[in-house]
């Protein structure tokens, strides 16, 4: 190992806006990016329950070669879209979370790739509207009414199936590489083995192989206020009130957990929040940090959706590489070349459990190559510093 430190089934599928994208080779990608929808008739998941009209979003950066053999998936984090670089309108700001590393002549050089990417099923930001998903808040055809806790429950391997037949429909049938960071990262691996002869390289960033059992306790975490609010109402709150404060609560866990306490401390110290009315004097006034997490929490859960969050949570709670009888068996079955990005800071995964992961994929004889982000940030390192491994990416990917 190299270290570096400082059964989804698809009964039919129909798509919209996508053409074949072949490339020319002068072409440059400008950074304008329209957001597509693809659409699946009839979705079986591993669970054996099916799900009617799937649709999901999806964004490219670049353009597929004749081959198609040029192709990068990225797979995104569990807050995350699949708006992983550039910007909607032409004089706007570019608000990809990876615009960093993906770009003309950046890592992931949109010159020379085609970089493919795409909501998941039960994302999110059900109510945001550049995100096309399927799930809780979408309206099951044979009721009229919104699915609510009736959706069937979804993986890991679920969000990959949909993303293969995304592929398949535009005549992709080999990755150059597939990279994801944290939910992206297990999305990343569960590619990997359950396809191995279809991903050239795997690149897995502030993620491991299984949901151990400190993650399974955090997203526990994560989930507990939107049951505890008495308008989420067993999940049936689409003819009424949301669950608003529970799920401003639970993105607040979100946030705190996924960022370090250097982080907090450099950032907030023990200011107030109102420099007028002194927390010690008054019980409702606030400390900096508190507001800070509050705010974040209040807007985005203006664009996310409660019973969404939850069936996320246990998409990552029952992952485990390859779904098989153990997870030594799931990683050895990857082939491919590994680049692993973590932080000894993740508050979320383990670095621990990332190291273990690695060991896995290389007792097999698979090369993988171990590299430190540094940062205060912990696990949202890997998304919020993603630039500093640019080098190691660029060298991977070539």
């Amino acid at each position: 190992m190299r270290r570096k430190q400082p059964f989804a089934l698809v009964t039919a599928a129909s798509f919209t806006s996508i053409g074949l994208l072949l490339a020319t080779p002068l072409w440059a990608w400008d950074g304008v990016v329209e957001k597509q929808r693809f659409e699946i008739e009839s979705f079986t998941t591993q669970g054996g329950e099916t799900i009617p009209n799937v649709a999901v979003g999806w964004e490219a950066y670049g353009e597929l070669n004749e081959a198609r053999d040029n192709a990068i998936l990225i797979t995104h984090f569990f807050s995350g879209t699949s708006h992983a670089a550039g910007r909607y309108e032409a004089e706007g700001e570019a608000t990809g979370y990876w615009d960093a590393i993906i770009g003309p002549g950046k890592p992931l050089d949109t010159d020379q790739y085609y970089v493919i990417s795409s909501d998941t099923l039960v994302n999110l930001g059900a109510n945001d509207p550049n995100v096309i998903t399927t799930g809780p808040a979408t309206l099951n055809p044979d009721t009229g009414e919104p699915w609510g806790m009736d959706f069937p429950v979804v993986t890991i391997r679920d969000f990959v199936e949909v993303q293969r037949v995304l592929l398949e429909s535009q005549g992709i049938e080999s990755l150059h590489a597939v990279m994801g960071a944290s939910m992206g990262a297990l999305q990343a691996i569960e590619w990997a083995s359950a396809y191995p002869e279809r991903v050239e390289r795997l690149i897995p960033v502030i993620g491991g192989g299984v949901a151990d059992p400190w993650l399974l306790a955090t997203l526990s975490a994560w989930a507990a206020p939107i049951r505890l609010d008495a308008r989420w109402n067993e999940g049936d709150y689409y003819d009424g009130e949301p669950p608003t404060d529970g799920l401003k609560e639970a993105l607040k866990l979100v946030t705190l957990n996924a960022n370090h306490w250097q982080w907090a401390n450099k950032a907030f110290n023990r200011d107030w929040a109102d420099d007028a009315r002194d927390p010690a004097q008054d019980i409702t006034a606030r400390y900096a940090i508190e507001q800070t997490l509050d705010d974040i929490a209040a807007a985005r859960a203006a664009l996310s959706d409660a019973n969404h969050l939850l069936y996320l949570v246990r998409a990552n709670q029952t992952f485990m590489a390859g779904y098989g009888d153990s997870l030594e068996a799931g990683l050895a079955a990857i082939e491919a070349p590994t680049l692993m990005l973590y932080s000894e800071n993740d508050l979320v995964f383990a670095p621990e459990g990332v190291r273990r992961t690695a060991e896995l994929i290389e007792a097999d004889g698979t090369e993988v190559t171990l590299e430190t982000l540094e940062g205060n940030r912990g696990h949202l390192d890997g998304v919020v510093a993603i630039e500093q491994a640019s080098d190691t990416l660029r060298a991977f990917l070539e």
